[in-house]
């Protein structure tokens, strides 16, 4: 398989009021195209941090992070522009819709912004409603929605994009057990069916167990990486 990220002794430092805070200490790893994979970890231990990192949400001064052969640190900012809008789809913990409009708008948003012409976009979205088994919910507004089916609509959205890499932080932690459960198989099944690679943050038990590689972190560095 071929690499989708390759990180190279990453060290990553936060200055908060004149302190130099270390998040990250050294991180080397691989991440191959279709893999599963979850960085986990106590609050604190970097894994968020990183999780940007590879998102292009955060900035850093290191040239030790390679997407697809290229060191994002030597890009430009318009080719990383590129890179967020057609590459990378985000999943965050608290949803992160637009209250004004509805499901299939939410969706529609970042495949406007893509160029992609309006009847490549009903033909996408109609698949990520169906893939997410949310078509009954494409004309309600995020305020008519539960946790969970607001999940749901955060995965469409950016499925919906076709994206190389789906990167999640803590997808699951805002929703009960049942709603989590979901929200994981529907990663899982996006994973098998269209190989998208997908990075989680997660310290929940039931995302460890859905995940093909589990990478431990603690106070920063890597303890430990496998099953």
């Amino acid at each position: 398989m071929s690499l989708v990220y390759d990180v190279k002794e990453l060290d990553f430092n936060y200055h908060l009021e004149g302190v130099q805070f270390k998040a990250l200490k050294k991180i080397s790893l691989e991440i191959s195209a279709g893999e599963m994979i979850t960085f986990a970890g106590p609050s604190g231990s970097g894994k968020s941090t990183l999780l940007n990192l590879l998102g292009l949400m955060e900035e850093t001064s290191n040239d030790m992070i390679f997407y697809n052969g290229k060191c994002l640190g030597q890009l430009q900012e318009q080719d990383k522009n590129i890179i967020r809008r057609f590459d990378i789809g985000f999943i965050f913990q608290s949803f992160h819709l637009f209250p004004v409009l509805t499901t299939f708008e939410n969706i529609e948003f970042f495949l406007i912004r893509q160029g992609v012409e309006e009847s490549k976009r009903k033909e996408l979205i109609q698949e990520a409603l169906n893939v997410l088994g949310i078509n009954d919910l494409k004309d309600k507004r995020p305020t008519q929605l539960s946790g969970g089916q607001r999940q749901r609509v955060a995965i469409a959205r950016a499925l919906a994009k076709r994206p190389k890499v789906i990167i999640a932080d803590e997808p699951t932690a805002s929703l009960d057990q049942k709603n989590g459960e979901a929200v994981v198989d529907h990663l899982f099944e996006i994973n098998k069916k269209f190989g998208t690679t997908i990075i989680i943050a997660s310290h929940d038990p039931m995302v460890l167990r859905h995940s093909q590689r589990i990478i431990n972190l603690k106070d920063g560095e890597i303890q430990r990486q496998g099953l």
